[in-house]
């Protein structure tokens, strides 16, 4: 059967005739299972026959990626050690600060580095540069 006589075809079955005889109306119809398998399912990947089966292991696989992986693995990474010593090294300014204090020196040395170290450009290197300290 050709695309067009099954378009014609479907168009008149789409209607029914008008009748006036009793017998068509006290007909008893027959009803046929239709299929609620939708026919544009396209599949997630994980199964290619059962829309059911593949939704359901969507919706799991995403939720325990979003919920174990971000919610808690967020949790884990929050609080966890501090491998770099950064709360040590905070705690041991504050002891260095209060000895500093309390020996009533400056709390950071203006000759923390020895002056005589340090190699300074003469003017004429400098020739016109604007420095701001």
């Amino acid at each position: 059967m050709s695309v067009v006589q099954r378009c014609v075809f479907n168009h008149f079955n789409k209607y029914r005739t008008i009748t006036t005889s009793k017998k068509n109306s006290e007909s008893a119809s027959a009803t046929c299972d239709t299929s609620t398998e939708d026919k544009n399912w396209v599949s997630y990947g994980f199964d290619y026959n059962s829309k059911e089966e593949d939704t359901n292991v969507h919706n799991a696989t995403f939720f325990f990626a979003v919920t174990l992986c971000l919610v808690f693995g967020g949790f884990c990474w929050a609080y966890s050690p501090d491998v770099h010593m950064r709360d040590w090294a905070q705690r041991e300014a504050y002891l260095e600060l209060r000895r500093r204090e309390q020996a009533g020196l400056p709390p950071i040395s203006p000759n923390y580095v020895d002056p005589a170290t340090i190699k300074l450009p003469s003017d004429d290197e400098l020739c016109d540069v604007e420095i701001i300290i």
